[in-house]
């Protein structure tokens, strides 16, 4: 038998954990305070939402109203681009074969990156192969019926695909123009947005430039809520068109404030002012000459200077920048020029032999995004965008093999937001 004092020892240390269990559990040490979003300071609210890309803050503007004022000073000056609008096309041969697949493809979509919406316009295939994207502008696309008679003012479809809505614009009223003796011999050169009213609705105006007589006319459409309403101005005078109209590009381009159509095998674009609606001709640079779709009218990436690209004797890319010098040309200075030689030299199978190349190789566009690239076409050998300060140059084929089509619309949101610029 074991001594009573090591049995009592025993019952004490099995009993003692036993106690401890029923005893209540202590009080816990107080915690630190910890930091809300709710804590934030307004400057320290404004540092973190500056910081996320543009479809993450608008997401975040959407938390409260707090989050909302704080978003609305944090977004950037400029829309972000969310990808690019165009009509693809089937890879050409290259020369002497005929020239590239004539075939009219439904627009397509393509997607700036991974993190992009999925935009359509949501067109049935029976409209979608029958219409021509003509205008993109203030996120609103505008399209006509790609065949059409040139003499017949156009019915204008106008789609905003981040809404979805749309509306189908009546052509102009025959009273809108009293005793309109033009109508026989009129051309239409094309139709470009001029203003948004109401980034949420379908509020903007639009106009159609027409060629009567050899005076340039502006056909201005008001929209409001998806009511038109059509006006015509007076035929601008001074502006003669002494040549066939048939030689203006269809499509605008959206620079520096105004609107320009690029005119081939000549020296000089018709430009458009949209707050006057007064229209006159630019001229280009007296160097660059006469030259077929070799001079490309836009913005600088860094400021929205307006700039004309041209590809010079197929080796040297220049940038000229409009402004006022002794040495300036026709108001036009050459701010920097690059030698696309090398460059070039990459394009798989594209001739060396200069007068070939020539033959084969223009630049197509500037990017109306301000992305610092612009887009070159050749004949047979594919489609590139060169980025002029990386020096990358990027072939753009779609997963089907078909180019990316000649124009590239680069779609933007009307900006900046309607309810991010409401007033508590």
């Amino acid at each position: 038998m074991a001594p009573k004092g090591e049995c009592r020892g025993r019952k004490a240390q099995t009993l003692a954990p036993l106690a401890a269990a029923l005893l209540p559990p202590p009080h816990p040490a107080p915690a630190e305070s910890a930091t809300t979003v709710a804590d934030l300071t307004e400057e320290a609210l404004h540092a973190i939402l500056r910081r996320l890309n543009p479809a993450d803050l608008l997401r975040a503007a959407l938390a409260c109203h707090r989050w909302r004022r704080a978003a609305s000073r944090a977004l950037p000056s400029a829309p972000p681009l969310l990808g690019y609008f165009f009509h693809p096309r089937g890879p050409a041969e290259p020369p002497p074969a005929p020239t590239d697949d004539k075939t009219h493809y439904p627009a397509v979509f393509v997607p700036l990156d991974d993190a992009s919406p999925r935009l359509s316009l949501k067109l049935n295939p029976g409209a979608a192969c029958g219409l021509s994207i003509n205008d993109v502008h203030l996120g609103l696309v505008l399209l006509l019926l790609h065949d059409r008679p040139k003499s017949l003012l156009p019915r204008i479809l106008a789609v905003d695909p981040a809404s979805r809505r749309r509306v189908l614009l009546p052509p102009p009223p025959r009273d809108t123009l009293p005793g309109d003796r033009w109508r026989g011999e009129r051309s239409v050169i094309g139709v470009a947005v001029l203003s948004r009213a109401h980034p949420s609705r379908l509020s903007f105006d639009a106009v159609c430039l027409t060629i009567d007589g050899d005076l340039p006319r502006a056909w201005v459409a008001s929209v409001r809520d998806g009511e038109c309403t059509w006006r015509a101005l007076q035929r601008t005078e001074g502006v003669v068109v002494n040549f066939d109209p048939w030689w203006f590009e269809a499509r605008s381009v959206h620079a520096a404030g105004n609107i320009y159509w690029h005119i081939c095998n000549s020296s000089r674009l018709l430009q458009l002012d949209p707050c006057t609606l007064e229209i006159s001709y630019m001229p280009v640079p007296a160097v660059l000459g006469d030259r077929f779709k070799k001079y490309r009218i836009g913005e600088t990436p860094e400021d929205g200077r307006l700039c004309m690209a041209a590809i010079v004797d197929d080796e040297d890319l220049q940038i000229w920048v409009r402004g006022k010098a002794r040495w300036s040309d026709r108001g036009w200075l050459l701010e920097r020029e690059m030698c696309m030689t090398k460059v070039l030299d990459t394009v798989p199978g594209l001739p060396k032999e200069r007068r070939m190349r020539m033959l084969c190789t223009w630049l197509s566009d500037i990017d109306y995004a301000r992305t610092g690239k612009v887009f070159i076409k050749t004949w047979g050998y594919g489609r590139y965008s060169f980025h002029m300060e990386t020096g990358k140059l990027e072939h753009l084929v779609m997963e089907d093999g078909k180019e990316y089509g000649d124009p590239m619309y680069a779609y933007t949101l009307a900006w900046p937001p309607e309810f991010l610029t409401l007033k508590d």
